[in-house]
């Protein structure tokens, strides 16, 4: 079998580890770095709950080959807390009620994070935007749109 070394920088932390060349990053965080916060939702990049930062910008990671990320920076949903402490998004959906089931919330987490970072004072509608490929079916999206306003406040 055919195998490729990476050098990734995973949530802080370089690694190198050796893959199969059909490997999607999703497979690797999750199989390979034991990092299963990453969900995979649909395997087809259309629900986001596999959405991680990639070199700072949010990607569906199930439609990324790991290959494809040699040198790169990636932050996981695990990889937001620092310090023992919630990120501000961590502890806005918390306080807002925005999660249910939780299947969805480390992208919805990631999606949150990425929006905050480039534009620390979102408007409903950039929020809305943020988030429109991360599907949840449980919350109907209030509380978590009220949860990222929260997060702003914070940053």
């Amino acid at each position: 079998m055919v195998v490729h070394s990476i050098e990734v920088t995973v949530n802080g932390e370089p690694r190198q580890i050796a893959i199969p060349p059909s490997m999607t990053l999703l497979r690797l965080l999750r199989e390979s770095l034991a990092l299963t916060g990453t969900k995979n939702g649909c395997a087809a990049g259309e629900c986001g709950a596999c959405t991680v930062l990639l070199n700072g910008e949010p990607v569906n990671s199930c439609m990324v080959l790991a290959v494809e990320c040699d040198g790169a920076q990636i932050v996981t949903v695990e990889g937001l807390a620092q310090d023992s402490r919630l990120d501000p998004v961590q502890q806005a959906i918390i306080d807002a009620g925005g999660v249910q089931c939780g299947f969805c919330t480390p992208g919805i987490l990631i999606s949150s994070r990425a929006l905050l970072d480039r534009n620390p004072e979102p408007s409903e509608e950039d929020i809305r935007e943020a988030l429109v490929g991360n599907l949840c079916r449980c919350t109907g999206y209030l509380r978590i749109i009220e949860a990222v306003r929260l997060a702003a406040q914070t940053y």
